[in-house]
C-alpha cells in the first residue's frame, strides 16, 4: 500500500475543501488511511465512502491553479485518524447528524408519526446557532407564522401528476420514508442513503425517489451537506409540472436573516434580493443575516450534471429559498412558456445540490471558490 501514489491538479484554485475522488476499480483500499504529500510532506487522513466504495475522500489545504501535486497512501492500523469527524445515528423516528461532537442536524423521516415529507431540523451553524426557522417544529416568540409547510430544509414540488407534495393542506400529496439502505459516519464524512416514495393523498405511487445525504467534516466554521435525489417514476410517465411552487432542496432561513428585515439575497448571476433574484437562473444562491447578534449564511449550489441547469430559484424577501427548475411561465410571467418536465417510465433523472453553512456575508464566505471546489471534476491519476 505504501508504493501506491497518484497526483492530483486542476484548472482553477480550489480553497481548503474535502475532495472526493474515484479510485482503479483493482486498488482496494481500507476504510480510512492516510495520505502524505511528497511535496509538502503534510500527512492527512482521507476515508473510503462506504455507499460507493469506488470513491474515497481526501482533504486538500487548497490548490492553485495547473500546479500539480503527488501523493502517496500510507499504512495505518486501526483508525489512523484517530477521531470521527461526522457521526450519524439512529435516534426514535430520526437521525441526528453531528459534525465535530456538535449537533448540525436531524433529520425527521418517521416510522409511526410520519411527516408528510422528510425535512432537517434543526440546521446549526458552527456553535450551535440555528440559520433556519423553528415554525412549525417549534413556536418561538418573534418568528413569522406564515406558509407552515416551510420545513427548514426539505424536498418537495407542488405539482407532480397534478399531485401537490409541497403544500400540507387538504389532499396534499406525501413523501413516504420507505428504509434506509445505509447509515455510515467516519472522520471526514457521514451520511445515508434511503428509499422513499412519492404518493398521492389516496396512497397512490407517483415515483421512487433514491435519496443520498453526506455531511462532510471540514473544519470549522462550515458546515457542508451534499444531496443527491434520484427520481424513477413508479409505473407511467411522470410530470413535475409548471408552478413556481416547489424546490427539489427548499430552505427557510432564520426569520431574523430575511432580506425583508436585515438580511440579503445574492446570485451566482449577480443578482441582489428578490426583485433581482426571484426566478432568475444562476448556478448558486445565498441568503444571509443576523442571528444572534452575528451575521450567518447558507448557499444552496446546483450542479452543472443537473437537468435544467442553471436552476431557476423560486427565492423570497421573505426567507423562502428553493431551486426551482420547472416553474418557467410562472417567472418569466409568460404562459406560453412550459417548463415542465416528463421522466418516461423506467427511466431516472438525478439532481445534485450542496447546502453550505457559513459565517459572514457572500464574500466573507468565498461562495465562488466554495462553488468551485463542488463544481471541480477531478481525477486522481494513480501509479
Amino acid at each position: 500500500m505504501s508504493d501506491v501514489r497518484f497526483s492530483l491538479s486542476t484548472p482553477a484554485s480550489l480553497p481548503a475543501t474535502l475532495l472526493l475522488l474515484k479510485r482503479p476499480p483493482e486498488l482496494a483500499l481500507p476504510e480510512v488511511f492516510l495520505v502524505q504529500d511528497e511535496t509538502s510532506g503534510h500527512e492527512a487522513c482521507a476515508q473510503t465512502d462506504p455507499l460507493h466504495p469506488d470513491y474515497f475522500y481526501l482533504p486538500v489545504e487548497g490548490l492553485d491553479a495547473g500546479a500539480a501535486r503527488r501523493y502517496r497512501i500510507r499504512e495505518g492500523s486501526g483508525n489512523p485518524c484517530g477521531r470521527l469527524g461526522v457521526e450519524v445515528a439512529e435516534d426514535g423516528d430520526s437521525l441526528s447528524i453531528d459534525v465535530h461532537g456538535e449537533r448540525f442536524t436531524r433529520y425527521h423521516y418517521g416510522r409511526e408519526a410520519a411527516p408528510a415529507r422528510p425535512y432537517f431540523y434543526p440546521v446549526l451553524a458552527a456553535g450551535g446557532i440555528p440559520v433556519t426557522r423553528n415554525y412549525p417544529m417549534a413556536d418561538v416568540p418573534g418568528e413569522s407564522r406564515d406558509h407552515p409547510h416551510h420545513r427548514s430544509l426539505w424536498v418537495a414540488h407542488g405539482d407532480v401528476n397534478g399531485a401537490d407534495n409541497w403544500s400540507e393542506g387538504k389532499g396534499h400529496a406525501r413523501t413516504e420514508h420507505l428504509a434506509f439502505e445505509g447509515i455510515f459516519s467516519g472522520p471526514l464524512a457521514g451520511g445515508f442513503r434511503e428509499k422513499t416514495r412519492w404518493v398521492t393523498s389516496d396512497g397512490e405511487p407517483l415515483l421512487n425517489e433514491t435519496r443520498e445525504v453526506r455531511v462532510y467534516g471540514v473544519e470549522e466554521p462550515h458546515r457542508l451537506l451534499d444531496l443527491t435525489l434520484s427520481f424513477t417514476p413508479s409505473a407511467d410517465n411522470v410530470t413535475f409540472g409548471d408552478t413556481k411552487e416547489g424546490g427539489l432542496i427548499s430552505v427557510r432561513v432564520a426569520t431574523s436573516m430575511d432580506a425583508a428585515k436585515d438580511g440579503a439575497i445574492v446570485n451566482g448571476s449577480g443578482g441582489i434580493n428578490e426583485k433581482e433574484t426571484w426566478g432568475k437562473p444562476a448556478p448558486w444562491c445565498d441568503y444571509y443575516g443576523p442571528v444572534q447578534g452575528r451575521i450567518m449564511g447558507i448557499t444552496l449550489m446546483d450542479h452543472p450534471s443537473n437537468p435544467r441547469y442553471p436552476t431557476y430559484w423560486h427565492v423570497r424577501n421573505y426567507g423562502l429559498m428553493t431551486a426551482n427548475p420547472f416553474g418557467l411561465s410562472y417567472f418569466y410571467n409568460d404562459k406560453s412558456k412550459d417548463g415542465s418536465l416528463t421522466i418516461p417510465a423506467g427511466e431516472t433523472l438525478t439532481w445534485r445540490y450542496r447546502m453550505l453553512v457559513h459565517p459572514g456575508t457572500t464574500e466573507d464566505a468565498r461562495v465562488d471558490a466554495q462553488y468551485a471546489a463542488f463544481t471541480a471534476d477531478l481525477n486522481a491519476n494513480f501509479s
